[in-house]
């Protein structure tokens, strides 16, 4: 797992032919707007987040993003646990992303 910031979180997915953003945060949290193309998997549901992240590819890289960056270093921890190797944490969450959302 590694902590980047979101200038080097979004150079990094941006050059990986592999990358997966991941949003580790509540349904409701999502619909209020997320990155485009992420994924959801909302961690506070921990056995579902478990079980869906062993159904992941362990060849992608994910770029995961909470609201803050809490929940997403877990969640990056977690992936590191069931065999996901690059994992990477958007220190700051979505509050730091000054990038296009969708909703």
């Amino acid at each position: 797992m590694a902590d980047l910031t979101k200038q080097q979180w979004c150079e990094q997915c941006e050059n990986d032919d592999n990358a997966v953003i991941l949003d580790v945060r509540t349904d409701a949290e999502f619909e209020e707007g997320f990155i485009p193309g992420a994924l959801q998997i909302d961690i506070c549901n921990g056995s579902e987040f478990l079980k869906k992240a062993k159904e992941l590819d362990p060849e992608k890289s994910y770029f995961v993003y909470c609201r803050s960056g809490g929940r997403s270093g877990q969640a990056c921890m977690l992936l590191n646990s069931v065999g996901i190797k690059n994992a990477y944490n958007l220190k700051g969450g979505i509050m730091e992303w000054q990038g296009e959302t969708t909703n």
